[in-house]
C-alpha cells in the first residue's frame, strides 16, 4: 500500500496517524462493500462515520507505546529486514479502532443506550432511517439487527486490517508484511478475552452478582487487557522485544487498564455528559454491575440494609433529577467513591514504579508516565 501517512514522532501525534490509516483503509472497504448493494454501501458509510466520529484513540497510543518499548530496549531480538516496521505498527494500531467500534456498537445495543459522543448509537441511527423510508416490520427490531450487523463487519474489517488485507484490494497491491507468530497469537488471546469479559458482564447483570469479585474480573477481560496490556505486548512484540520486557509491560497494563476502567466508572455516574458524549448516570439507567456499584452496594449494605435497597430501586431503569442525585448522595455517603479514588491512586502508583525499572528508553519512559497521569485522572 502506499501512502504518505507519516511515523508518529510522539505518542500525542499517534491518534491522527490512526486516523489518516483509517481514511486509507475506508477509501476501499465502503466501495468494496457499495458494490455488493448501494444499501451495503450506506450502512459502510455509517461504520465509518461511527469510527472516524472520535474517540480518544487510547488502544492505538498504547500498542504505539509498545512498539517503541520494544524498539528502545537493550534486550531486543535482532529482526531482519523483513521484520514489522513502524507503519505495520500503525495499522495494527488502526485494526484495534475497528475492534473498539465493535465493541462499542454491541455494547450500546446491550446497553440499550441512545447517544454515543454526542451522536445518536448506531442501532438508534438505523431504526430512524427504517421509519423515514417506511419499511415494513417493526423499526427498532430493524435497528438493532442492522447495528449487530454493523458491528460485525467493523470486526471483520479488523481482522482484515491487522493481517494485511483490504476489502476490493488485490493480494498483489494491498498485502503488507506478515506479523510475527507471537503477535497474532496475542491478538487472538485479546478478541477472546473481551468477548469473554463482554458475555461475562451481561450475565453478571442478568444473575443480579453485585459483588466486587465479579465487577473486576469483567474489568480484568473486557478492559485492562484489551485497553492497555494486550496493547502493548501487541506493539513490544512487533518490535522483538524480550519475554521479561513484555511481562512487565503486560504488569503496567494491567495496573493502568483497571485504573482506566475505574474512572469510567465513576464518570458513567458523575460525568458531564457535555464532556462524556453520554447521558448523566447512564450506568444506573443501563444496570451496569460496575466496581464502583459493588462497591457501593457492599457498603451500603453493611450500613444499613434500606440503603442497600433504595440504590438497588435505582438500577436498571429512566431515572428524574432527584432520584440520580439521591444516587450519587449515597455512592459518596458510604465511601464507594473515595475507595475507588484510592484504588486508582494505588494502581497509577504501581504502574509508575514499574514504568521506573522496565528497560526502555528514557523519552518513551517520560511520555508514558504523561499517558498514565490522563489515563487515570481523564474527565472523559
Amino acid at each position: 500500500m502506499t501512502s504518505t501517512i507519516p511515523t508518529p514522532t510522539s505518542l500525542d501525534a499517534v491518534p491522527g496517524a490512526v486516523e489518516a490509516e483509517l481514511r486509507a483503509f475506508f477509501a476501499d472497504a465502503v466501495p468494496a462493500t457499495a458494490a455488493i448493494a448501494p444499501v451495503v454501501g450506506e450502512a459502510a458509510e455509517l461504520i465509518r462515520e461511527f469510527v472516524l466520529r472520535g474517540g480518544k484513540r487510547i488502544r492505538p497510543v498504547f500498542v504505539f507505546a509498545g512498539w517503541r518499548c520494544g524498539t528502545s530496549s537493550s534486550d531486543r531480538t535482532p529482526v531482519g529486514d523483513d521484520a514489522p516496521g513502524p507503519r505495520d505498527a500503525l495499522r495494527v494500531c488502526a485494526a484495534l479502532e475497528l475492534v473498539q467500534a465493535c465493541a462499542l456498537i454491541h455494547d450500546d445495543i446491550i446497553d440499550r443506550s441512545d447517544t454515543r459522543r454526542g451522536h445518536p448509537t448506531l442501532h438508534r441511527e438505523f431504526e430512524s432511517r427504517h421509519a423515514d423510508a417506511a419499511w415494513a416490520g417493526d423499526p427498532g427490531a430493524h435497528g438493532v439487527a442492522a447495528a449487530i450487523l454493523a458491528g460485525d463487519f467493523a470486526l471483520a474489517w479488523a481482522d482484515d486490517l491487522v493481517h494485511g488485507h483490504r476489502p476490493g484490494v488485490s493480494t498483489e497491491t494491498g498485502v503488507h508484511r506478515r506479523l510475527p507468530v507471537d503477535v497474532g497469537a496475542t491478538w487472538a488471546a485479546m478478541r477472546t478475552e473481551v468477548l469473554g469479559g463482554q458475555f461475562l458482564d451481561i450475565v453478571n447483570e442478568a444473575g443480579g452478582d453485585d459483588s466486587t469479585e465479579a465487577a473486576y474480573r469483567v474489568m480484568e477481560f473486557k478492559t485492562a487487557a484489551y485497553t492497555v496490556a494486550r496493547p502493548l505486548e501487541l506493539g513490544a512484540r512487533m518490535a522483538g522485544a524480550s519475554e521479561q520486557l513484555v511481562s512487565s509491560l503486560r504488569s503496567i497494563g494491567h495496573d493502568l487498564g483497571v485504573a482506566f476502567q475505574l474512572r469510567d466508572d465513576l464518570l458513567g455516574v458523575f460525568g458531564d455528559p457535555d464532556r462524556t458524549g453520554k447521558p448523566s448516570g447512564d450506568d444506573l439507567v443501563s444496570g451496569k454491575r460496575t466496581a464502583l456499584l459493588a462497591t457501593a452496594l457492599q457498603r451500603a449494605d453493611a450500613a444499613d440494609p434500606d440503603l442497600g435497597a433504595r440504590l438497588r430501586s435505582y438500577l436498571g431503569r429512566s431515572l428524574e433529577t432527584d432520584e440520580l442525585d439521591s444516587a450519587r448522595a449515597i455512592f459518596v455517603e458510604v465511601g464507594a467513591v473515595d475507595e475507588v479514588e484510592n484504588s486508582i491512586d494505588e494502581l497509577l502508583r504501581s504502574a509508575l514504579t514499574a514504568l521506573d525499572a522496565a528497560d526502555i528508553g528514557e523519552d518513551i519512559r517520560a511520555e508514558l508516565i504523561a499517558v498514565a497521569h490522563r489515563v487515570a485522572h481523564r474527565e472523559a
